[in-house]
């Protein structure tokens, strides 16, 4: 595959889509199902968060997914790296096993010549591990140093496998995204912005650590771009979403203090050792194929979720008040 699209067969595609994400509430599947609809976009969404029954482990409920759908947004994973490293069955039971039963589903309806749906599979910039060059780019080797990074890496190897039959399935990895109250509370994005918000310690796990942080609206914005692309058959090289622009732990700590609604402190431990603790993409492949760039810089980002932390403190304890 090359950097542009390419279109291969498309198993007699038709033009009515039923898209079907899986990790629908997170934070990208929430925010791409929002999206989609909007745009009038008929989604199914599937997450256990939502509906116990919802388990991408669960091999009849995925199926029963899957059925009639004409695209996939497989997002569902064990989604942080710390996570993974502390249970790597768990891992291995839900971010790769339920991707093979997608990529069989996909060859058993090709042999029927029934048209398979598209996939886009939701993958990381933790496949690069540590790049010995500065920005990365997309065809940088997989060098994978966490649990959680392996089994992205295998993933796409599936999916690649997948592409490579003529299958529409591509790859879009993802970076540091933040943008919203309801993340995990101890990402490092939200729980600077929650103690800027309402007092608290910024602790910075190595503070000359470098990131790309995205904000989930660019994010998500790139995301639909990718999808429209695999609506209309189109295949493509992994693609990342990234800012092109470093940012250090110490630097996004600098943000939130000089945006604080509420004293904090700062406070040093080392970086883990199974984190990256150094990267930032080239954007350009995504400028070149989906003709998108972040918009939000990483201060701005910072700014509106602090501001988002104040206003929703502010709402609750008007609630109290009242109550």
């Amino acid at each position: 595959m090359t950097n542009k699209a390419t279109k291969p067969h498309s198993f007699g595609r038709g033009d009515t889509n039923l898209i079907l994400v899986t990790g629908s509430a997170g934070l990208i599947g929430s925010a791409i199902v929002a999206r989609l609809c909007e745009h009038g976009v008929a989604v199914r969404e599937f997450d256990k968060v939502s509906h116990a029954a919802q388990d991408v482990r669960d091999t009849a409920a995925l199926h029963a997914a899957l059925e009639g759908v004409t695209g996939i947004v497989h997002l569902a994973a064990v989604s942080r790296v710390a996570w993974a490293e502390r249970d790597p069955e768990l891992t291995e039971a839900v971010n790769i096993a339920p991707l093979r039963q997608i990529a069989g589903r996909l060859r058993g309806m090709a042999s029927r010549r029934e048209a398979p749906p598209w996939l886009i599979f939701a993958s990381s910039r933790e496949v690069y591990g540590e790049s010995a060059e500065l920005p990365v780019r997309e065809a940088a080797a997989c060098s994978p140093r966490n649990v959680y990074a392996r089994s992205k890496v295998a993933g796409e190897e599936i999916v690649t496998s997948l592409a490579r039959e003529g299958f529409v399935a591509n790859i879009c990895r993802f970076s540091n995204v933040y943008g919203s109250t309801t993340d995990h509370a101890d990402r490092v994005v939200p729980a600077f912005a929650r103690a800027a918000a309402l007092g608290g310690t910024l602790r910075m796990d190595g503070p000359d650590c470098l990131f790309d942080f995205t904000h989930i609206d660019d994010v998500v914005r790139g995301l639909h771009a990718a999808v429209d692309l695999a609506v209309a058959g189109d295949r493509f090289d992994p693609v990342h979403f990234v800012t092109g622009n470093p940012c250090s732990l110490r630097e996004l700590a600098d943000y939130a203090r000089r945006a604080a609604r509420s004293p904090v402190t700062l406070s040093t431990v080392a970086a883990r050792t199974f984190d990256v603790a150094r990267f930032y993409g080239d954007p350009a492949r995504a400028s070149e194929l989906l003709d998108w760039r972040a918009t939000i810089t990483v201060e701005q980002g910072m700014q509106r979720l602090i501001a988002e932390f104040a206003d929703a403190a502010s709402e609750i304890g008007e609630e109290a008040r009242l109550a």
